[in-house]
């Protein structure tokens, strides 16, 4: 490849790379904000979806999660796709999906249509978000590779909350549909600027698509999250949830095994015996795990019991965000200095004892206790984040790059919508077991346990004692996070064992370990 070094020997070369990189930097940071905020945004809009549209509870849980089902349940043969064909090409068709599912989405009244467009939106972005990291990592030099990935990380965690706050902003103003139309305003600007400026990378030497093993995989995970979700309506102990639960693991057990067998595999399961790689897979799940399981009971708690307008509850969790985003820029100077371990399991363990301070919250707590979570909470994920996604991305060679993106986005997605269905499902029965409301009618008891929202709309003294129940609930679930979180930071710790390691020693590692699967080296691709 006679090329390949010029750029590297001439000056005045130089300016044009470094512009390069920083446009596509930008461009992918912007794609990967807009199909993220989408998994959150939207919760505050659910009143007004509610009335508009009609929708029942149920639908309302599904208008949110099927978004996050579709997009876990795709990821790993969306970056699969992306490596063989084209990550530029697979960044345009999930962009332009995204963008015509919001045009859709905004132009319907209909609950049932509503679920189904949410879906297509969660393909679309099943397509762009492992595309995004992989583009960075196979576009970026070795040297300037981490701050890109931590600009990546500060943008993955903070876009949740941004889409919060823009949601709430346009909430004042205008309808939930103007939600959508924003999604189409950035899908727009963020595929205009892959069109114009980013580099098309790939690997076309790849083998064909696992077809069998992405089958297996997204069969195993819609049973799976399908199940977990259900949960909070039909019960824990349903034989239908019980049933899908052992199915999906069922089929995950089948796709394991059907991958160990495979020359090349769509995700070969012995990667996992690199520890940083199992122990980023891990940390990135039980993070998103708490942390999208806290934004959902979060927003009701601000809303619902503390009266907030749709704005001001986003204004709330703003302290979040600005503890995370500059923390998470200087996490990879802590770890060039310390070593992953120590800053990792810190910001880990700051996310347990924040959930434990926010779990304390009341009916009439101040703003300075939330802010007391809330700060705590964004700096452990700005020091938990950068290093878990490093750690996934670098055990792997730069034939594999789109993969495991797509590991690390199947992690963080997969335990979002686990963490709102678990912690949900903590939330309701809590909830619903601590609602006594004696000498009430029937029927109203049973309106009011149904939700918050609906005892909320009999008012009175039922509005007043739902809060309370929904305090217990929710105080029940904030410390299910707060223990998921310390087991995250357990294993974290036990996985890295000793503290010497490098990160240069993260490749060594890692194509020791997965040279038995068969999988292409560096070197033969180059």
């Amino acid at each position: 490849m006679p090329t390949m070094p010029t750029p590297q020997v001439v000056p005045a070369t130089a300016p044009a790379r470094a512009v390069r990189h920083n446009l596509v930097l930008a461009i992918t940071c912007l794609a990967l904000g807009t199909v993220v905020a989408a998994m959150a945004s939207l919760n505050v809009a659910l009143p007004d979806l509610a009335r508009e549209t009609h929708a029942s509870q149920t639908q309302l849980s599904w208008i949110i999660d099927a978004y996050s089902l579709v997009f876990a349940a795709l990821l790993l043969p969306a970056g699969a796709l992306g490596d063989r064909f084209g990550r530029r090409k697979a960044l345009i068709a999930g962009l332009a999906l995204f963008g015509g599912g919001s045009v859709a989405a905004a132009c319907t009244t209909d609950p049932d249509a509503l679920i189904a467009l949410r879906g297509v939106l969660g393909v679309g972005a099943a397509m762009v978000m492992p595309a995004t990291l992989s583009t960075i990592t196979g576009t970026f030099p070795r040297a300037q590779r981490a701050r890109a990935v931590s600009v990546w990380a500060a943008v993955a965690g903070a876009s949740a909350i941004v889409g919060i706050f823009a949601t709430g902003s346009l909430l004042e103003a205008w309808s939930w549909r103007s939600v959508f139309l924003l999604n189409v305003v950035l899908a727009a600007m963020a595929l205009t600027g892959t069109v114009l400026f980013v580099p098309e990378s790939a690997d076309s030497d790849q083998p064909r698509l696992d077809v069998v093993g992405a089958l297996l995989a997204t069969v195993g995970l819609v049973a799976l999250v399908y199940s977990v979700i259900e949960a909070p309506t039909r019960g824990w102990g349903d034989p239908l949830t019980l049933t899908g639960i052992a199915a999906g693991l069922l089929v995950l057990a089948g796709f394991v095994l059907f991958e160990l067998r495979r020359r090349h595999p769509l995700l070969d399961p012995r990667l996992f015996r690199n520890r940083r790689f199992a122990a980023g897979s891990l940390s990135i799940m039980l993070q998103f795990f708490v942390f999208f399981g806290f934004i959902f009971v979060m927003m009701q708690y601000l809303q619902l019991v503390r009266s907030d307008s749709a704005l001001m509850a986003a204004v709330t969790m703003f302290p979040m965000a600005l503890a995370m985003i500059p923390v998470t820029r200087l996490t990879p100077k802590l770890v060039a200095r310390f070593g992953a371990r120590g800053p990792w399991v810190t910001g880990l363990v700051a996310v347990a004892l924040a959930m434990g301070v926010l779990s304390r919250l009341g009916t009439t707590s101040s703003y300075w206790l939330i802010s007391a979570g809330l700060v705590p909470l964004g700096m452990g994920m700005g020091l938990a984040m950068t290093p878990a996604t490093t750690a996934i991305t670098d055990a792997l060679p730069r034939a594999l790059q789109n993969v495991g993106s797509a590991m690390n986005d199947l992690s963080r997605e997969l335990g979002g919508a686990l963490g709102i269905a678990v912690l949900g499902s903590l939330l309701s029965a809590a909830y619903r077991s601590h609602l006594s409301l004696p000498g009430a009618p029937e029927h109203v008891t049973d309106i009011a346990r149904s939700s918050l929202a609906a005892a909320s709309a009999i008012g009175g003294p039922v509005a007043d004692r739902a809060r309370t129940a929904f305090i217990d609930g929710m105080q029940l679930a904030l410390l299910g996070a707060a223990f998921a979180a310390g087991v995250a930071a357990v294993a974290v710790a036990l996985l890295l064992g000793r503290a010497g390691a490098e990160p240069g020693e993260l490749v060594d590692e890692a194509e020791d370990e997965v040279s038995g699967a068969r999988i292409p080296q560096p070197a033969d691709v180059g």
